[in-house]
């Protein structure tokens, strides 16, 4: 298991938390997703998830994510 942090821009309110939650949570691999909406911090534990397919997840959601 690998926890990876970014930086996730766009997000205003609890909706797009659970946007996000929702497209990274779908990735094969992954374990847990943690956003916080006041930071802009997403953190993805999982394995075999690369930053790339995070950030794939994170744009369909409508958003965008840079590793911390």
């Amino acid at each position: 298991m690998q926890t990876q942090t970014f930086a996730v821009t766009g997000m205003t309110c609890q909706h797009c938390v659970a946007s996000v939650t929702e497209e990274v949570g779908e990735l094969a691999g992954v374990s847990s997703v943690d956003v916080d909406l006041a930071s802009g911090r997403l953190q993805v534990t999982g394995q075999d998830v690369t930053a790339e397919q995070v950030q794939a997840a994170v744009a369909e959601a409508g958003y965008s994510a840079d590793p911390a």
